[in-house]
């Protein structure tokens, strides 16, 4: 291991005395973080020095603390090899509440129901989220989400919220719809063959994305351009960018470039709209017509309208960065993680025939109508509740965030510990979701769970986290289910299906965790 370290050193700085930039970039983070690391030994000396103080009753009592192997580097490292593991080994040994020190960072894990009461029922004045996912600015961009007031960032939630409701939602079902069965019928020609189902949902739903959130001109005419800025902005998003989202390397190079031209793209998008509606209403008033009523007619479906329709509550719009930051935002809220669920519960439920047999009898009670035609709409889809349970169930067992955090700006009380002022507070829906006395036999995929008289996730508030809980709970949720939903019940309609191989681990070197590819089905097109 020493030699193999010795290598790459020795690379790196071949790399970098022939002028390769990056490997100069790389030679300076090593020594700033070498010299991060000497200037806060004495904090983080001072901290142990507190907590064995705190356990002996005087001033605060602090969570007990986990370490592994040295001071100051030993978590370090076990995190860096694999966060989540860290913390169940934290978690069996301390229980529901305890300290992990990465660095001159505390890490405060609240697990389980009422500790998580802790963390949802919080203000954002007592627990901020905007310090712990700053490494999502350069990829949003300024003055939106993360990088706003919070009074702004709270509007902005709102016009999120308005583009997610209901009756929006109705909208965009059959805009869905279509996505899937022109995907399948494009791309799963044929009678039979094989699949990666991860690869195929990925490149279906951002597709869906594309037309609903982006818009038709996006969709119809942009859409590779705009993949192709969407993946360089993802991969701007790596483990390096949440300890240094500015760090001189390529993949940032590309993820500001991709940024900037985003917001070049959909400035001539918005232009376009707001001429050709200006165009509308100007016609109609010389046909003696209502302009408004024209207006309102013609105006798209879709988030980028809601947006370029939204005012803060001064009467400003928002300005076309600001359109292109929250629609990336949302982009990057929904797509992995609906890819990631909808892969998990495909791999799951299909190695349980009698749940398909069961889903497949619901569609045909709730989406066929009485001449046989098939047809899913928004009332429809909510009422496919043994999808919903599966989909829900394969959410509980591989939740694609492994945490979620805020910093703590008020200190926080849980059973006679304090939190402090600037520690991180995190849950882990993994650990938590996976806990016995929550979930009966937690490792099995049960989606009955939910259902009367059991409703395991009924019995405590926060149990299920999937799309976290309280004042930020995720407000794509809905739309998530709806999306999921649709192409479930489009293949189970089209394909029998089976997996192939054993189900794949989690690869928890990703950013966002889902299911290591390739993960394969056999597909059979259904007569």
């Amino acid at each position: 291991m020493v030699d193999s370290i010795q290598g790459h050193v020795a690379s790196l700085l071949t790399r970098a005395r022939d002028g390769d930039t990056e490997a100069i970039g790389w030679l300076v983070f090593a020594l700033s973080l070498l010299f991060w690391l000497v200037t806060r030994l004495v904090q983080s000396l001072s901290a142990v020095l507190v907590q064995l103080k705190t356990r002996d009753g005087t001033g605060l009592k602090l969570p007990p603390m986990y370490q592994e192997g040295l001071p100051l580097v030993g978590n370090l490292f076990a995190f860096a090899r694999n966060p989540l593991r860290l913390a169940e080994r934290a978690y069996a040994q301390l229980g529901d509440v305890f300290t992990i020190a990465i660095g001159p960072k505390r890490f405060t894990f609240l697990v389980g129901p009422s500790a998580h009461e802790v963390f949802f029922r919080a203000t954002d004045d007592e627990l901020d989220q905007a310090p712990v996912y700053a490494f999502s600015v350069p990829v949003f961009g300024r003055g939106v989400v993360y990088d706003a007031p919070l009074t702004v960032r709270l509007e902005q939630f709102r016009f999120v919220s308005t583009a997610l409701r209901a009756a929006r939602l109705r909208e965009y079902v059959p805009l869905m719809v279509a996505e899937a069965e022109t995907y399948f019928q494009r791309h799963w020609q044929g009678r039979s063959g094989n699949a990666d189902l991860l690869k195929s949902l990925s490149e279906l739903i951002i597709l869906t994305a594309s037309r609903c959130l982006m818009g038709r001109e996006v969709r119809e005419q942009l859409f590779e351009e705009v993949s192709t800025l969407y993946h360089q902005l993802d991969q701007g998003m790596q483990p390096l960018s949440v300890f240094a989202p500015n760090f001189p390397c390529r993949a940032h190079w590309q993820r500001n470039r991709a940024n900037h031209e985003m917001r070049q793209l959909f400035a001539r998008i918005i232009a376009n709209r707001r001429k050709r509606y200006q165009e509308i209403a100007e016609q109609a008033q010389r046909m003696l017509q209502d302009p408004q009523q024209a207006l309102e007619a013609a105006k798209e479906v879709d988030v980028l309208q809601v947006f370029m329709d939204s005012t803060y509550r001064d009467g400003t719009s928002l300005t076309d960065e600001q359109i292109t930051g929250l629609l990336i935002a949302v982009l990057f809220a929904g797509q992995h993680t609906s890819t990631i669920t909808g892969t998990w519960t495909g791999l799951l439920m299909l190695r349980n025939p009698e749940l398909v047999a069961r889903v497949r009898s619901e569609q045909k009670q709730i989406l066929y109508d009485e001449s046989g035609r098939f047809r899913i709409d928004y009332d429809a889809l909510l009422r496919l509740e043994n999808l919903h349970r599966c989909i829900k169930e394969a959410l509980r067992m591989f939740p694609p965030l492994i945490f979620l955090m805020r910093q703590v700006v008020q200190p926080r009380s849980y059973r006679g510990y304090v939190i402090p002022k600037d520690d991180i507070v995190a849950i882990s829906p993994p650990i938590s979701m996976r806990l016995a006395e929550v979930f009966a036999e937690p490792d099995r995929y049960d989606p009955d769970r939910y259902a009367a008289p059991r409703e395991e996730d009924k019995r405590a508030p926060f149990s299920h986290i999937g799309f976290g809980g309280g004042r930020h709970a995720c407000m794509g949720e809905q739309f998530a289910y709806l999306q999921i939903k649709t192409i479930w019940s489009v293949l189970l309609r089209d394909f029998d299906l089976e997996p192939l191989g054993p189900l794949p681990p989690p690869d928890y070197n990703a950013m966002v965790v889902g299911p290591k590819p390739p993960c394969l089905v056999q597909w059979r097109r259904r007569t």
